[in-house]
């Protein structure tokens, strides 16, 4: 799945070559190139280099500031990032989108969101899931994770994280009752931050419209950029793009959340949890 960046870029050149008049196959021809890399250009799936980037604004007739813009975002959707360096951790693309997000809703019926989890925390939730994992392997996977915090404490665009928590998650002592009472201490902490809400979904619910596992919607700030969503399994993870399998996920989350206790309510459940 696209990056915002790669997205943003991609409605951008859709947009002026259909303000040009011009259909894929004649820019295509007129560059020399397969009709495929214009779809692949204007559906995000590849990142175009700078200059086919360039050839494809003189040929659209886009000068000027808007130019210098798009080559811009051209440059930084090829530029290496924090998590470049881990590529063998995790789902570069996922983390990309995450920087860029305004606003993460998130349920979790297993474990702490990535995000809030405590180092120790990580460690006992990493090794539980990849077992054999070497120590080497596993201090490595920790310091990815961690190196991802700091993204809800950014000074001007921190984004809104709103987590909706199966009981279970706070009630299961992962690595331990020290480990697991430090972790829902954090928790807590966090739900007091202006831009973290932590709601907890009680047992007493029942069945819930999140049975199927956990998922992830980040929205984004431009009015043009679609949610991109983020399902997790067993057998590997997904990013739905079909508009109503979106839609379908947003309407879960918010049936989550209305089930779930009140923002007021679950902070109070941490904190009794924190004292045990």
């Amino acid at each position: 799945m696209a990056t915002v960046r790669q997205r943003r870029l991609a409605r951008e050149l859709r947009r002026l070559r259909e303000g040009a008049g011009l259909r894929p196959a004649a820019v295509a021809r007129e560059l020399g190139w397969d009709r495929s890399k214009i779809s692949r250009i204007e559906t995000g799936r590849t990142r175009p280099r700078e200059d086919d980037v360039g050839a494809l604004l003189d040929l659209y007739g886009c000068a000027g500031s808007d130019r210098e813009v798009l080559l811009d975002i051209s440059r930084e959707t090829r530029r290496r990032n924090w998590w470049t360096s881990f590529g063998d951790v995790f789902d570069g693309t996922f983390v990309a989108l995450e920087d860029g997000a305004a606003e993460i809703l998130s349920w979790q019926p297993q474990v702490v969101p990535g995000l809030l989890q405590t180092e120790d925390y990580a460690r006992a939730v990493i090794s539980a899931a990849r077992p054999g994992c070497a120590p080497a392997e596993v201090h490595r996977r920790v310091r990815a994770r961690m190196a991802r915090r700091p993204l809800l404490s950014r000074p001007d665009d921190a984004p809104r994280l709103h987590a909706v928590l199966d009981e279970a998650v706070v009630r299961r002592a992962m690595g331990g009752a020290d480990v697991m009472r430090t972790q829902v201490a954090e928790l807590w902490a966090a739900a007091h931050r202006p831009n973290v809400t932590v709601q907890i979904l009680p047992f007493a619910a029942g069945e819930h419209a999140g049975v199927d596992g956990r998922f992830v919607i980040l929205g984004f700030a431009g009015a043009d950029d679609p949610d991109a969503v983020y399902v997790e399994s067993a057998v590997g993870d997904a990013y739905p793009e079909a508009p109503d399998q979106a839609a379908r996920l947003r309407l879960a989350w918010e049936r989550l959340r209305g089930a779930a206790l009140s923002p007021e309510d679950s902070a109070a459940l941490l904190a009794e949890l924190s004292r045990e």
